[in-house]
Formats: structure tokens, C-alpha cells, sequence
């Protein structure tokens, strides 16, 4: 009998430890969760929207050879009214075409040894063209069928087009409130486990803007502008320091 009260004794007592151990544990962590009133947190919000770019740009560069400097920018004043023809056949408007001065070089020969000589070889002309458009599918367009003046004989060096969004200014003051919002809603849920709640701003800077192909994940310190697509991801980020109450 008193080896069974004794057993049960130690069991109570066994009980009130672990009782109060887990009144220890769950004391330190309120305290640890707990947020001092006046303290802040910082958090980084960001919002982006995918928009279709309205208008766009194609540069490409005609290119001649000749044994003298005449001859070659005879040629390309040749072609040029060629190049000019097949790019309004595509609806592209004269005014929208920019013609830029010739220029070129000299080419010189190379002895067996490979080394430059003074020896004139010929001469290298070409000059840069440039078409705009609000019909950024046309301008997609030409920019693969140019290559079909190679088969009239003119050498052409044609660059990416470009595509561009004109709203952005507006667009980057909606992305940045949102981005704002982003923040708080980010910071209420970090506090959410506390018994603190988020206050009023107590700092805000605006991070750089990445302007990149959809589906990219390319980030950059400095901020991206990319043009090489039509469609275009524009995101928006903002550091908020908020305080806590």
C-alpha cells in the first residue's frame, strides 16, 4: 500500500515538472514573438503587369565594295531607292524612314606573311538606315523578309528590331502603389504571428524598374530595359520601412 502511494506520488509530482516546464516554454515564446511597441520592420514589395509594346524599330545597314571609294558609294546610292521602294510596297511611310550619311573606309592588302601592307586593295562604304512604326507586327515582318533583297544584290546588315511601350510613365506610378500595397500586405502577414500590427510608413524608396521578356527571371541592380520582344513584363519593386504598433 505504501509502495503505491508512493508511486503515485512521484507521478504527480512527475506531472506538476512537465506542467511547469511547458508554462516556461510557452512563456518565452510570447516574449520572443513579441514585438516592442515602436520598432519597425522593413519589407519589399513589388507588383508587375505584362503589356504589348505599340511601337517599334528596325535599323539595318547597306553595304558596298569597290575598288575605289566613288564606285562604292555609287553603288549604295544605286540601291538605296531599291531598299526605299520594297520598304513602302510594306506600308512603310517615307517620313518614317531615316536615311543617315555614307561613310567607309579603305581596305588594304596583306603580304604572305599576313601583315597589312600600304597597298589600297579597295574601298568599304555603307550607310545606316532606320524605320518606325506603330504596327510593331509589321515591323516584326520586314525584319526577317529584308533578306530578300540579297537576291537584287544589295548586302544588308540588319539589326534585332526593337519594341517599345509608350505608357510606361503612367504604368510605373500604378505598378508603384501596388508594389506599396504588396509591401504592406507582406509585412501584416510577418507580424501576423505576434501580437504586434503594422503602422503607418515610416520610409519608402523606390527600387529600379525591370522591363524584361515575360516568362524572364532576369534582375539587375542597375534595372533592365529589354526591347527585343513584343510583348514585355514591367515590374515594379519598393522598399517600405513601416512601424510597428
Amino acid at each position: 500500500m505504501n509502495e503505491k502511494l508512493e508511486l503515485v506520488q512521484k507521478f504527480q509530482i512527475i506531472i506538476s515538472c512537465a506542467i511547469i516546464a511547458l508554462g516556461l516554454i510557452l512563456t518565452g515564446l510570447l516574449f520572443a514573438s513579441r514585438m516592442p511597441k515602436g520598432d519597425t520592420i522593413t519589407v519589399t514589395g513589388s507588383s508587375s503587369k505584362i503589356v504589348k509594346s505599340d511601337s517599334a524599330k528596325l535599323s539595318f545597314t547597306i553595304q558596298a565594295r569597290a575598288m575605289s571609294q566613288k564606285d562604292a558609294f555609287n553603288i549604295i546610292k544605286s540601291q538605296t531607292p531599291i531598299v526605299i521602294n520594297y520598304l513602302t510596297s510594306k506600308d512603310i511611310k517615307k517620313e518614317d524612314i531615316n536615311q543617315r550619311t555614307m561613310n567607309g573606309y579603305y581596305n588594304y592588302k596583306q603580304n604572305a606573311n599576313g601583315y597589312t601592307t600600304n597597298e589600297i586593295a579597295g574601298y568599304s562604304a555603307n550607310m545606316d538606315m532606320e524605320i518606325k512604326s506603330d504596327d510593331v507586327e509589321k515591323i516584326k515582318e520586314i525584319s526577317t523578309d529584308i533578306t530578300s533583297l540579297v537576291d537584287k544584290g544589295i548586302s544588308l546588315n540588319i539589326d534585332q528590331p526593337e519594341y517599345f511601350y509608350s505608357d510606361l510613365a503612367s504604368l510605373k506610378i500604378d505598378l508603384l502603389k501596388e508594389a506599396t500595397k504588396d509591401a504592406k500586405q507582406r509585412a501584416a502577414s510577418m507580424l501576423s504571428a505576434t501580437n504586434a500590427r503594422v503602422g503607418k510608413v515610416k520610409q519608402m524608396r523606390m527600387g529600379v524598374f525591370q522591363i524584361t521578356p515575360p516568362d524572364s527571371t532576369n534582375v539587375s541592380d542597375m534595372g533592365v530595359n529589354d526591347t527585343s520582344t513584343i510583348d514585355k513584363k514591367i515590374t515594379a519593386v519598393a522598399n517600405v520601412v513601416f512601424k510597428v504598433k
